[in-house]
């Protein structure tokens, strides 16, 4: 019984770690047109602004149409290549990355 006790415990301080790793991962993007042109905001989930992000937009092919990198805020804009589905692509450092999908319909 004892046994199966510390393999619990071992089991369960296993899973807590690796959910406190995965959650120190994520990065937040967000993205809306006015007009011509796309404006995103990055930031980590303490609300801190992604500074020097590198920021990719694909069209619907996987093909890169812009790339740049957020301002000191987490801001980046750049005017609309295509009005159709774009997926915005945030590399923040330290392995935090994620996608915004655009939807050419909001455009």
């Amino acid at each position: 019984m004892r046994n199966h006790l510390s393999i619990f415990l071992w089991a369960l301080a296993f899973f807590l770690g690796t959910v406190h790793v995965a959650l120190a991962h994520k990065v937040n993007i967000f993205a809306y047109v006015e007009g011509n042109t796309v404006f995103t905001e990055s930031y980590f989930p303490d609300g801190k602004p992604v500074e020097g992000g590198v920021v990719e937009v694909q069209d619907q092919k996987g093909v890169t149409l812009v790339e740049g990198k957020t301002d000191e805020k987490g801001l980046f804009h750049f005017p609309l290549p295509k009005k159709e589905d774009l997926t915005i692509i945030l590399n923040a450092s330290m392995g935090h990355k994620n996608t915004f999908l655009l939807k050419g319909s909001e455009m």
